[in-house]
């Protein structure tokens, strides 16, 4: 048996990071309701914080993680804009212990999705 890796099929990943975790932006409208859905994907204690400094210590102490934020055209749209900067200024300083976000939308959304994300980061999406 030759021990040359044979391409796997398209849909096929094999990976050895972690495995996401998926959050619905439909139910992540507020602030509030967005701390809830990540320490219930993140499966943090009890004593989470449920703020920005809290989530920023959080992700430090998880290491590699992979958030998905699913209708993620729906995240924190309750807020004002400066909300979805800070979480994605969270993820940003997370990013250097493998942290990493993914939104996910519709081709319908995802235009709006994108020049939000522009606009607070001041780089493309």
């Amino acid at each position: 048996m030759s021990s040359a890796a044979r391409p796997l099929p398209p849909w096929l990943t094999v990976s050895t990071g972690p495995a996401p975790m998926v959050v619905d932006g439909r139910a992540c409208a507020t602030r509030a309701a967005f701390f809830a859905e990540v320490a219930r994907a993140l499966r943090l204690p009890g004593y989470f914080g449920r703020n920005w400094d809290a989530l920023t210590d959080a992700l430090r102490d998880l290491g590699a993680v992979a958030l998905v934020v699913e209708h993620a055209e729906d995240l924190l749209t309750g807020e004002p804009p400066e909300q979805l900067g800070a979480l994605l200024a969270v993820f940003g300083d997370a990013a250097g212990s493998g942290v990493t976000l993914t939104l996910c939308t519709d081709e319908e959304h995802e235009p709006l999705l994108r020049h939000r994300v522009t606009d607070l980061t001041g780089r493309p999406a």
